[in-house]
């Protein structure tokens, strides 16, 4: 096997807990990156030679390296045993067997993404290491959960970044396009073959489940919709009138099917369009929201985009707010992991006072108990959600 030498002090962070090995730390004048296979597995020393571990690496990316053990070379008899431990973790906190059940670095299995939608189960990789391990993962699945299909969804955008071709194949069994599942006692259905990423967003589950207890006989507007994970949650738990708003005609389709399964389809609008188009003409028309749900797609992915992110952000939420009726709930959300939820905050307190309006922060959420934060990769935790009443006075 061969070795990978840092440079001297770079061990540092991987000592506190990280996983991470970046090109910039690799000592390539004792060990050059170039040559090793994509996937390939290194142990990795510090510059005294001392072994930290053993990681799967890609010499052709940033993140050249990530550490899979630390005891010894990773085996496919560890790759069981993770399995095992991350489905133990949600069988723990999940009475269904709906949930993101392997989330990458977080379960020891970087590059790794495993979403359980009761009998069927969707992989996604992100990395060579992962890659080559395909048809263990595979079996090693079949094994433990004894699905009734397997779907590799691997023809997302994270694949290019890898240089991984774009595949999306059934591995095992037979996988239906829309498969049933439940969140929140609500059954539903997820478009697993075209939808986004897996085809289902389980982290913001408990932020629903939270806005779920507030929307009895409320009207509701669902923007960046999907195809309904809040919105036809609303609906089956009392909301009396739901409007979906997404620039995809499909997905608003998969939201009227949604709304359908529970019935509630009389009750669901569906506007296709820009979000932020839809909000302005929904203010010129002089419509008013008891709730609103404002749970966009990541506009901060790198940290050059942080000052227009932030920008767009606080344009939304300014929208929202106008659209709020007097003591409106509006979930102001964001996936943007380099978006800080203090910095969502005062994005929301600055929108508030240019408006002139009074608003109170009742609740916080981040992502589910099947979405573990890794204490030592900050990485891992992106999700944040503020609850927001909007007070029947003008700002003091």
């Amino acid at each position: 096997m061969q070795q990978l030498i840092l440079n001297p002090r770079a061990e540092r962070r991987l000592k506190l807990g990280h996983l991470w090995i970046y090109s910039n730390e690799v000592d390539t004048a004792r060990s050059p990156l170039k040559g090793l296979e994509p996937g390939s597995q290194c142990e990795i020393l510090d510059s005294k030679d001392k072994s930290l571990g053993y990681a799967l690496v890609n010499p052709n990316q940033l993140i050249c390296a990530r550490l899979v053990s630390r005891k010894g070379p990773f085996t496919t008899k560890m790759l069981k045993r993770r399995l095992e431990s991350a489905l133990a973790l949600r069988e723990r906190y999940f009475p269904h067997p709906s949930y993101r059940m392997v989330y990458g670095d977080s379960d020891g299995l970087p590059g790794l993404v495993v979403d359980r939608f009761g009998d069927y189960l969707v992989v996604q990789i992100s990395s060579w290491g992962m890659e080559n391990l395909v048809q263990d993962i595979v079996d090693a699945l079949t094994a433990l959960v004894k699905p009734a299909g397997i779907l590799l969804r691997n023809d997302h955008q994270g694949r290019k970044v890898e240089e991984l071709p774009a595949i999306c194949e059934v591995a095992h069994g037979e996988v239906p396009q829309m498969v049933p599942f439940e969140e929140n006692g609500v059954p539903l259905l997820a478009p697993v073959y075209e939808g986004q990423k897996t085809g289902w967003f389980y982290d913001h589950r408990d932020n629903r489940a939270r806005l779920n207890q507030w929307v009895k006989g409320q009207r509701v507007l669902d923007l960046f919709s999907y195809a309904g994970g809040w919105g036809v949650q609303a609906l089956a738990h009392g909301a009396s009138e739901v409007t979906c708003v997404d620039a995809s005609g499909q997905a608003l389709d998969w939201c009227e099917e949604n709304a359908a399964l529970n019935n509630r389809q009389g009750d669901l609008i569906t506007i296709q369009g820009k979000a932020v188009d839809a909000m302005k003409e929904l203010i010129a028309e002089g419509q008013r929201y008891d709730a609103i749900v404002l749970d966009p797609p990541a506009f901060i992915k790198r940290r050059k985009d942080q000052k227009s992110g932030e920008s767009a952000y606080r344009h939304i939420n300014e929208l929202a707010l106008r659209l709020l009726e007097k003591n409106g709930l509006l979930v102001s959300a964001s996936c943007s992991m380099h978006l800080e939820s203090d910095t969502l905050l005062e994005i929301l307190r600055g929108a508030g006072r240019h408006l002139d309006k009074s608003i109170s922060i009742i609740g916080s959420g981040g992502q589910g108990a099947d979405h573990p934060i890794h204490p030592a990769i900050p990485e891992t935790r992106y999700l944040k959600a503020h609850f927001v009443h909007l007070s029947g006075t003008v700002s003091f």
